[in-house]
């Protein structure tokens, strides 16, 4: 079995001018020992040696993709997994995506970590064609998209959190209408066969990642953001999906982390 998580620790754990959280952080991570791990908002990880730092921390060995404009996001892989290929995705992505390939005993596993314009619906959508086209050449037919993606899902009525969020960010999940709901970056995905991982083994859970209980601002009104996709094939060992809720997972970030177990 592997334990694979995502999750956006915000701004790398620390706050400007506030609060320290990233031991906490650690603390989560060592507690759950996840063999893949995708982090997202990754502030200052690339510079100072942090990523190794943190990644040496819970025993793990840090793959970072850097970012044009936004925070890096890295892929951490636990020994003895042994890291086939690693590179980013080179697209230009508001923050970034890094693509790793690891070996298991069902074949080549590429795991792609990812964290989405927050801005744009449409530059959401840009970024899921290239998320969807980087699923499609990777080897083998194993393969999970995990991060951030900033998008409501489709399946959902999401009219209620959106009319309490404030306007600016209500707009961020609006089409152009200021009306429709904007939902195409999941629905790109879901249109390339990929396995939205959470809605088919948790039904019935709306699987909220942000925000957390201590953690939250007013960007967030109880909204699932983070995903764990998988090509059918991996779909089918997957036997569990969670969103990881606790008393350290409440004030360690503004979103949840979400972690899956893979028959692999």
């Amino acid at each position: 079995m592997l334990r694979v998580m995502t999750w956006n620790i915000r701004t790398g754990g620390r706050d400007s001018g506030g609060a320290d959280r990233l031991d906490l952080v650690l603390r989560v991570v060592d507690a759950q020992r996840p063999d893949l791990l995708a982090l997202q908002e990754l502030r200052g990880f690339d510079r100072a040696g942090l990523a190794q730092r943190v990644a040496t921390a819970v025993g793990m060995r840090p793959h970072l993709a850097r970012s044009r404009f936004g925070q890096p996001v890295a892929v951490l892989v636990r020994p003895p997994l042994r890291v086939r290929a690693a590179a980013p995705v080179r697209r230009p992505f508001h923050h970034a995506a890094q693509r790793v390939t690891v070996e298991t005993d069902a074949g080549p596993l590429t795991v792609l970590a990812a964290h989405l314009d927050p801005y744009s619906g449409t530059r959401r959508l840009v970024e899921a064609g290239w998320l969807a086209a980087a699923v499609r050449r990777a080897p083998g037919d194993l393969v999970l998209l995990a991060g951030d993606l900033n998008t409501l899902d489709p399946g959902t009525d999401h009219t209620d959190r959106l009319a309490r969020l404030p306007d600016p960010y209500r707009r961020r999940h609006l089409r152009r209408d200021g009306r429709t709901v904007e939902t195409r970056a999941v629905a790109r995905l879901a249109a390339a066969g990929l396995v939205d991982l959470h809605a088919a083994l948790a039904p019935g859970d709306p699987g909220l990642t942000a925000p957390t209980r201590h953690g939250g601002g007013v960007e967030f009104s109880g909204m699932r953001l983070d995903y764990l996709f998988a090509t059918p094939a991996l779909a089918r060992l997957t036997r569990s999906c969670t969103v990881l809720r606790d008393g350290e997972t409440d004030r360690a970030s503004d979103h949840y982390p979400l972690t899956a177990t893979l028959q692999v």
